[in-house]
C-alpha cells in the first residue's frame, strides 16, 4: 500500500496535537520494574526517569557486587519495557484514528 504524504501533511496539525496529548499522557504513567524475587525496585515515570530505587538489604552484599549490578540492570530493563508498552498501546489508537497504515509505525 503506497503512502501518499500530502495526505500525512493534511494531517498534521491533528498529529501534533495529540503527540502533545500522548506526551502529556506518558508523564502521568508510573510503572514499577522488579528483579530478584522484586528485592530490587525501580520505579520509572513515562519520560523515562528513575522515580525511586529500592534494594532489599538482603542483596548487598560487599563480596559481590556483580549480583547488585545485575539485579538493578535487569529492574531497569523490566520497567523500561513496560514504559515501552505502555506506549505502545497509547500511540496505537492514535495511529489508527489517523489512518496511518501500520507499516508506517513499524507495527
Amino acid at each position: 500500500m503506497a503512502i501518499n504524504p500530502l495526505d500525512l501533511l493534511k494531517n498534521l496539525k491533528e498529529v501534533q496535537q495529540s503527540l502533545g496529548n500522548m506526551q502529556e499522557k506518558m508523564k502521568n504513567i508510573v510503572v514499577t520494574g522488579t528483579a530478584g524475587g522484586d528485592m530490587v525496585k525501580i520505579e520509572m515515570n513515562g519520560g523515562f526517569e528513575i522515580l525511586t530505587v529500592k534494594i532489599a538489604p538482603e542483596v548487598i552484599n560487599p563480596d559481590d557486587p556483580q549480583m547488585l549490578e545485575d539485579l538493578v540492570k535487569a529492574a531497569f530493563t523490566a520497567a523500561t519495557s513496560k514504559i515501552k508498552d505502555k506506549m505502545k498501546d497509547t500511540i496505537s489508537p492514535l495511529a489508527g484514528n489517523m489512518n496511518i497504515p501500520p507499516e508506517f509505525m513499524g507495527t
